[in-house]
Protein backbone atom coordinates (compact mmCIF):
# COMPACT_ATOMS: atom_id res chain seq x y z
CA UNK A 1 0.00 0.00 0.00
CA UNK A 2 1.30 3.59 -1.16
CA UNK A 3 0.51 6.52 0.80
CA UNK A 4 1.74 10.28 0.24
CA UNK A 5 2.07 12.48 3.00
CA UNK A 6 3.81 16.58 3.42
CA UNK A 7 5.96 15.33 5.97
CA UNK A 8 7.20 12.06 7.34
CA UNK A 9 10.21 12.18 10.06
CA UNK A 10 12.34 9.10 10.27
CA UNK A 11 12.96 8.93 14.36
CA UNK A 12 10.70 9.76 17.04
CA UNK A 13 13.25 10.56 19.83
CA UNK A 14 12.94 14.25 21.45
CA UNK A 15 14.69 16.18 18.34
CA UNK A 16 12.33 14.74 16.19
CA UNK A 17 9.12 14.72 18.11
CA UNK A 18 10.12 18.78 18.84
CA UNK A 19 10.02 19.28 15.21
CA UNK A 20 6.57 17.59 14.67
CA UNK A 21 5.15 19.50 17.74
CA UNK A 22 6.65 22.86 16.28
CA UNK A 23 4.69 22.43 12.89
CA UNK A 24 1.68 21.28 14.93
CA UNK A 25 -0.65 24.28 13.86
CA UNK A 26 0.71 24.92 10.40
CA UNK A 27 -1.53 22.93 8.70
CA UNK A 28 0.80 20.59 7.19
CA UNK A 29 0.81 16.86 7.68
CA UNK A 30 2.89 15.34 9.34
CA UNK A 31 3.64 11.64 10.05
CA UNK A 32 6.01 10.18 12.60
CA UNK A 33 8.11 6.76 12.09
CA UNK A 34 9.18 5.34 15.55
CA UNK A 35 11.45 2.20 15.37
CA UNK A 36 10.79 0.97 19.30
CA UNK A 37 7.51 -0.38 19.95
CA UNK A 38 4.53 1.88 21.46
CA UNK A 39 5.00 0.42 25.02
CA UNK A 40 8.42 -0.46 25.13
CA UNK A 41 10.37 1.19 28.18
CA UNK A 42 13.37 3.10 27.21
CA UNK A 43 16.06 1.70 28.92
CA UNK A 44 18.88 4.45 28.13
CA UNK A 45 19.51 6.21 31.15
CA UNK A 46 22.03 8.45 29.80
CA UNK A 47 22.29 11.96 31.58
CA UNK A 48 21.18 15.23 29.15
CA UNK A 49 22.11 19.01 29.76
CA UNK A 50 19.54 21.30 28.02
CA UNK A 51 20.71 25.15 27.50
CA UNK A 52 18.81 27.83 28.56
CA UNK A 53 18.10 28.25 24.77
CA UNK A 54 16.87 24.46 24.85
CA UNK A 55 14.18 25.58 27.66
CA UNK A 56 13.05 28.79 25.93
CA UNK A 57 12.41 26.51 22.47
CA UNK A 58 10.63 23.36 24.71
CA UNK A 59 8.79 26.49 26.28
CA UNK A 60 7.51 27.68 22.74
CA UNK A 61 6.00 24.24 22.06
CA UNK A 62 4.10 24.56 25.39
CA UNK A 63 5.69 21.05 26.64
CA UNK A 64 8.11 22.69 29.20
CA UNK A 65 6.04 22.03 32.12
CA UNK A 66 5.48 18.44 31.18
CA UNK A 67 9.36 17.77 30.94
CA UNK A 68 9.47 17.89 34.76
CA UNK A 69 11.37 16.98 37.03
CA UNK A 70 14.31 18.83 36.19
CA UNK A 71 17.59 19.70 38.17
CA UNK A 72 19.02 23.34 37.21
CA UNK A 73 22.36 24.27 36.79
CA UNK A 74 23.19 27.87 38.24
CA UNK A 75 27.05 27.64 38.28
CA UNK A 76 29.62 26.07 36.20
CA UNK A 77 33.18 25.64 37.18
CA UNK A 78 35.73 24.96 35.14
CA UNK A 79 39.76 23.67 35.77
CA UNK A 80 42.61 21.26 34.80
CA UNK A 81 44.37 18.90 36.33
CA UNK A 82 47.47 19.35 37.37
CA UNK A 83 47.63 22.72 36.00
CA UNK A 84 46.90 26.06 36.91
CA UNK A 85 43.74 28.33 35.71
CA UNK A 86 40.02 28.10 36.20
CA UNK A 87 37.15 29.66 35.93
CA UNK A 88 33.41 30.22 36.91
CA UNK A 89 30.52 31.12 34.63
CA UNK A 90 26.78 31.75 36.68
CA UNK A 91 23.22 32.25 36.02
CA UNK A 92 23.28 35.17 37.83
CA UNK A 93 26.28 37.09 35.88
CA UNK A 94 23.95 36.12 32.90
CA UNK A 95 21.19 37.45 34.12
CA UNK A 96 18.99 34.13 33.89
CA UNK A 97 17.70 31.74 35.98
CA UNK A 98 19.36 28.54 35.47
CA UNK A 99 22.55 27.95 32.62
CA UNK A 100 20.70 24.64 31.90
CA UNK A 101 19.05 21.91 33.31
CA UNK A 102 19.93 18.03 33.58
CA UNK A 103 17.49 15.41 32.55
CA UNK A 104 17.09 11.90 32.19
CA UNK A 105 17.06 10.73 28.17
CA UNK A 106 14.59 7.81 28.62
CA UNK A 107 12.41 10.16 30.53
CA UNK A 108 12.51 13.08 28.43
CA UNK A 109 12.02 10.92 25.21
CA UNK A 110 9.15 9.36 26.96
CA UNK A 111 7.57 12.49 27.76
CA UNK A 112 7.61 13.68 24.67
CA UNK A 113 6.25 10.27 22.49
CA UNK A 114 3.14 10.62 25.35
CA UNK A 115 2.37 14.82 24.26
CA UNK A 116 2.76 13.64 20.70
CA UNK A 117 0.29 10.87 21.29
CA UNK A 118 -1.76 13.59 23.17
CA UNK A 119 -2.08 16.19 20.67
CA UNK A 120 -3.12 13.88 17.78
CA UNK A 121 0.02 13.95 15.69
CA UNK A 122 0.06 10.98 13.56
CA UNK A 123 2.64 8.41 15.21
CA UNK A 124 3.37 4.83 13.84
CA UNK A 125 5.80 2.62 16.52
CA UNK A 126 7.75 -0.12 15.39
CA UNK A 127 8.52 1.51 12.22
CA UNK A 128 12.30 0.60 11.62
CA UNK A 129 13.28 2.12 8.14
CA UNK A 130 15.28 0.11 5.94
CA UNK A 131 15.47 2.63 3.03
CA UNK A 132 15.13 5.99 1.46
CA UNK A 133 15.49 6.98 -1.69
CA UNK A 134 13.20 9.06 -4.23
CA UNK A 135 10.37 8.71 -6.79
CA UNK A 136 11.55 11.10 -9.56
CA UNK A 137 11.08 14.20 -7.31
CA UNK A 138 9.10 12.61 -4.46
CA UNK A 139 11.65 11.05 -1.63
CA UNK A 140 10.31 7.87 -1.05
CA UNK A 141 10.56 5.51 2.18
CA UNK A 142 10.48 1.79 3.41
CA UNK A 143 10.21 0.06 6.51
CA UNK A 144 7.80 -2.90 7.57
CA UNK A 145 7.31 -4.51 3.86
CA UNK A 146 5.64 -0.71 3.35
CA UNK A 147 6.70 2.07 0.91
CA UNK A 148 5.46 5.44 1.31
CA UNK A 149 6.03 8.68 -0.45
CA UNK A 150 5.87 12.24 0.72
CA UNK A 151 7.11 15.82 -0.29
CA UNK A 152 9.62 16.56 2.37
CA UNK A 153 11.27 13.64 4.55
CA UNK A 154 13.09 14.39 7.96
CA UNK A 155 15.08 11.87 8.57
CA UNK A 156 16.04 12.78 12.92
CA UNK A 157 17.63 9.18 13.54
CA UNK A 158 21.61 8.93 13.69
CA UNK A 159 20.66 5.13 12.53
CA UNK A 160 21.88 3.68 9.79
CA UNK A 161 19.80 5.76 7.38
CA UNK A 162 21.70 7.86 4.67
CA UNK A 163 21.32 11.24 4.45
CA UNK A 164 21.90 13.78 1.48
CA UNK A 165 25.52 13.06 1.45
CA UNK A 166 27.24 10.58 3.08
CA UNK A 167 28.47 10.68 6.74
CA UNK A 168 32.24 11.56 7.85
CA UNK A 169 33.45 10.74 11.19
CA UNK A 170 36.24 11.10 13.64
CA UNK A 171 36.80 8.66 16.04
CA UNK A 172 38.19 9.64 19.00
CA UNK A 173 39.76 6.64 20.04
CA UNK A 174 37.75 7.51 23.43
CA UNK A 175 34.76 6.77 25.33
CA UNK A 176 32.58 8.27 27.99
CA UNK A 177 32.05 6.51 31.05
CA UNK A 178 28.47 7.54 32.34
CA UNK A 179 27.24 6.61 36.10
CA UNK A 180 24.77 8.67 38.74
CA UNK A 181 27.03 9.36 41.58
CA UNK A 182 26.61 10.89 45.19
CA UNK A 183 28.94 12.73 47.58
CA UNK A 184 28.75 14.16 51.08
CA UNK A 185 28.02 17.04 50.25
CA UNK A 186 25.13 19.21 48.90
CA UNK A 187 25.77 19.32 45.00
CA UNK A 188 24.42 23.49 45.48
CA UNK A 189 23.14 23.23 41.70
CA UNK A 190 26.49 23.61 40.07
CA UNK A 191 28.38 21.86 37.62
CA UNK A 192 31.76 20.94 37.52
CA UNK A 193 34.17 20.63 33.72
CA UNK A 194 37.54 19.60 34.99
CA UNK A 195 39.64 18.44 31.80
CA UNK A 196 42.41 15.89 32.23
CA UNK A 197 45.37 14.38 30.61
CA UNK A 198 42.89 11.57 28.85
CA UNK A 199 39.94 13.72 28.37
CA UNK A 200 36.65 16.01 29.99
CA UNK A 201 35.54 14.93 33.17
CA UNK A 202 31.74 16.37 34.07
CA UNK A 203 29.92 16.32 37.16
CA UNK A 204 26.37 17.78 36.29
CA UNK A 205 23.82 17.79 39.59
CA UNK A 206 20.81 15.64 39.00
CA UNK A 207 18.28 15.20 41.66
CA UNK A 208 19.90 14.56 44.91
CA UNK A 209 23.57 13.96 43.28
CA UNK A 210 25.81 14.27 40.28
CA UNK A 211 25.59 12.79 36.75
CA UNK A 212 29.18 11.86 35.66
CA UNK A 213 30.73 11.81 32.06
CA UNK A 214 33.88 10.74 31.98
CA UNK A 215 36.19 10.61 29.22
CA UNK A 216 38.87 7.99 28.39
CA UNK A 217 40.39 6.26 26.14
CA UNK A 218 38.12 3.51 25.09
CA UNK A 219 40.41 0.33 27.26
CA UNK A 220 40.66 2.82 30.20
CA UNK A 221 36.66 3.23 30.42
CA UNK A 222 36.12 -0.56 29.31
CA UNK A 223 38.46 -1.37 32.42
CA UNK A 224 36.80 1.31 34.43
CA UNK A 225 33.07 0.44 34.34
CA UNK A 226 34.18 -3.78 35.40
CA UNK A 227 36.03 -1.96 38.82
CA UNK A 228 34.60 -2.68 41.78
CA UNK A 229 32.40 0.20 42.82
CA UNK A 230 34.30 1.25 46.07
CA UNK A 231 37.92 1.18 43.61
CA UNK A 232 35.83 2.78 40.69
CA UNK A 233 35.28 6.13 43.58
CA UNK A 234 38.38 6.36 44.84
CA UNK A 235 40.38 6.61 40.81
CA UNK A 236 37.24 9.53 40.41
CA UNK A 237 38.36 11.11 43.71
CA UNK A 238 41.80 11.21 42.33
CA UNK A 239 41.36 12.57 38.85
CA UNK A 240 38.50 14.96 40.00
CA UNK A 241 39.86 16.11 43.88
CA UNK A 242 37.90 17.23 46.64
CA UNK A 243 36.05 19.92 45.73
CA UNK A 244 32.49 19.01 45.19
CA UNK A 245 33.25 16.60 48.67
CA UNK A 246 33.93 12.89 48.95
CA UNK A 247 32.40 10.46 46.40
CA UNK A 248 29.78 7.76 48.15
CA UNK A 249 28.77 6.07 45.45
CA UNK A 250 27.89 5.44 42.06
CA UNK A 251 25.56 3.89 40.00
CA UNK A 252 24.37 2.34 36.93
CA UNK A 253 27.92 2.90 35.29
CA UNK A 254 28.11 2.40 31.19
CA UNK A 255 30.22 3.07 28.65
CA UNK A 256 29.51 4.77 25.23
CA UNK A 257 32.86 5.02 22.38
CA UNK A 258 32.89 9.01 21.05
CA UNK A 259 33.16 10.04 17.64
CA UNK A 260 32.03 13.27 15.58
CA UNK A 261 29.98 12.09 13.31
CA UNK A 262 28.25 14.48 10.45
CA UNK A 263 27.11 14.98 7.30
CA UNK A 264 28.44 17.68 5.10
CA UNK A 265 25.26 18.53 3.34
CA UNK A 266 22.22 18.50 5.42
CA UNK A 267 19.60 18.83 2.94
CA UNK A 268 19.11 17.77 -0.65
CA UNK A 269 15.67 17.70 -2.57
CA UNK A 270 12.93 16.42 -0.08
CA UNK A 271 15.59 15.04 2.38
CA UNK A 272 16.72 17.05 5.31
CA UNK A 273 18.84 15.75 8.50
CA UNK A 274 18.62 16.84 11.92
CA UNK A 275 20.23 16.24 15.48
CA UNK A 276 22.21 13.06 15.46
CA UNK A 277 21.47 12.07 11.62
CA UNK A 278 22.96 15.49 10.66
CA UNK A 279 25.70 15.50 13.16
CA UNK A 280 26.94 13.27 16.63
CA UNK A 281 29.56 15.53 18.63
CA UNK A 282 31.55 14.46 21.47
CA UNK A 283 29.94 15.22 25.10
CA UNK A 284 32.38 17.93 25.70
CA UNK A 285 30.69 21.11 26.82
CA UNK A 286 27.02 19.23 26.26
CA UNK A 287 26.85 20.90 22.95
CA UNK A 288 25.75 17.99 20.69
CA UNK A 289 21.89 17.75 21.32
CA UNK A 290 21.30 21.13 21.83
CA UNK A 291 22.52 21.84 18.21
CA UNK A 292 19.81 19.16 17.59
CA UNK A 293 16.77 20.63 18.88
CA UNK A 294 17.88 24.41 16.98
CA UNK A 295 18.14 22.24 13.62
CA UNK A 296 14.40 20.94 14.76
CA UNK A 297 13.70 24.55 15.30
CA UNK A 298 14.65 26.63 12.51
CA UNK A 299 13.97 23.78 10.09
CA UNK A 300 10.42 24.35 11.22
CA UNK A 301 10.40 28.21 11.02
CA UNK A 302 11.59 27.18 7.22
CA UNK A 303 9.03 25.14 6.50
CA UNK A 304 6.43 27.62 7.59
CA UNK A 305 7.46 30.52 4.91
CA UNK A 306 7.35 27.93 1.68
CA UNK A 307 4.05 26.40 -0.16
CA UNK A 308 3.83 23.23 0.77
CA UNK A 309 3.84 22.19 -2.67
CA UNK A 310 7.55 23.09 -2.86
CA UNK A 311 9.00 21.27 0.32
CA UNK A 312 10.83 19.31 -1.80
CA UNK A 313 12.28 21.94 -3.67
CA UNK A 314 15.86 23.19 -4.01
CA UNK A 315 14.60 26.26 -2.67
CA UNK A 316 14.08 24.91 0.83
CA UNK A 317 17.33 22.95 0.79
CA UNK A 318 19.12 25.96 0.38
CA UNK A 319 17.32 28.15 2.88
CA UNK A 320 18.18 25.39 5.57
CA UNK A 321 21.46 25.10 4.84
CA UNK A 322 21.79 28.87 4.61
CA UNK A 323 20.28 29.22 7.99
CA UNK A 324 22.35 26.11 9.86
CA UNK A 325 25.51 26.71 8.92
CA UNK A 326 26.95 29.19 10.98
CA UNK A 327 25.60 27.37 14.08
CA UNK A 328 26.48 23.71 12.84
CA UNK A 329 29.81 24.45 11.89
CA UNK A 330 30.77 26.97 14.71
CA UNK A 331 29.57 24.38 17.24
CA UNK A 332 31.28 21.05 15.86
CA UNK A 333 34.55 22.99 15.38
CA UNK A 334 34.34 24.38 19.03
CA UNK A 335 33.62 20.93 20.60
CA UNK A 336 36.59 19.46 18.21
CA UNK A 337 39.05 21.97 19.18
CA UNK A 338 38.38 21.77 23.06
CA UNK A 339 38.88 17.66 22.35
CA UNK A 340 41.92 18.00 20.77
CA UNK A 341 43.52 21.09 22.87
CA UNK A 342 42.34 19.21 25.94
CA UNK A 343 42.80 15.70 25.94
CA UNK A 344 46.66 15.72 26.58
CA UNK A 345 48.94 16.60 29.00
CA UNK A 346 51.87 18.54 26.53
CA UNK A 347 53.34 21.18 29.34
CA UNK A 348 52.73 24.11 26.46
CA UNK A 349 49.62 23.37 25.51
CA UNK A 350 48.24 22.93 29.85
CA UNK A 351 49.98 26.57 30.25
CA UNK A 352 48.16 27.70 27.28
CA UNK A 353 45.13 26.44 28.48
CA UNK A 354 45.43 28.05 32.09
CA UNK A 355 46.49 31.13 30.52
CA UNK A 356 42.91 31.07 28.13
CA UNK A 357 40.70 30.15 31.66
CA UNK A 358 42.33 32.79 34.30
CA UNK A 359 41.34 35.26 31.33
CA UNK A 360 37.56 33.73 30.77
CA UNK A 361 37.23 33.85 34.71
CA UNK A 362 38.54 37.86 34.78
CA UNK A 363 37.38 39.68 31.49
CA UNK A 364 33.69 39.52 32.12
CA UNK A 365 33.11 40.42 27.91
CA UNK A 366 34.79 37.40 27.19
CA UNK A 367 32.82 35.41 29.52
CA UNK A 368 29.85 36.39 28.55
CA UNK A 369 30.68 36.25 24.71
CA UNK A 370 31.75 32.24 25.51
CA UNK A 371 28.44 31.71 27.84
CA UNK A 372 26.43 33.02 25.46
CA UNK A 373 27.23 31.13 22.89
CA UNK A 374 27.09 27.86 25.01
CA UNK A 375 23.55 28.72 25.92
CA UNK A 376 22.29 29.80 22.65
CA UNK A 377 24.70 28.84 19.93
CA UNK A 378 27.02 30.42 17.51
CA UNK A 379 23.99 32.36 16.49
CA UNK A 380 23.12 33.47 20.40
Amino acid sequence: MNSTDDIIVAGGGPVGAAFALALQASGIGVTVLESRERDDALSDARPLALSHGSRLIFERLGVWDALAPVTPIERIHVSQRGGFGRAELTARDEGLPALGYVVDYARLASALSKILIARGIAVEFGARVNALGSDGAQPKIEYGGRTRKARLVVVADGGAIAGPTQQKSVDYQQSAVTAFVRTDQPHAHSAYERFTPGGPLALLPFDEGYALVWTMSSEQAQQSCKLEAREFLSVLQCEFGRRAGAFVSAEQRACYPLMLRFVPDIAGAGIVCIGNAAQTLHPVAGQGFNLGLRDAWELAQTIRTVPVHELSAMVTANALRARRRIDRYATMAATHGLVRLFSNDFFPLRAARGMGMTLLGCVPPLRDFVARRMIFGARG
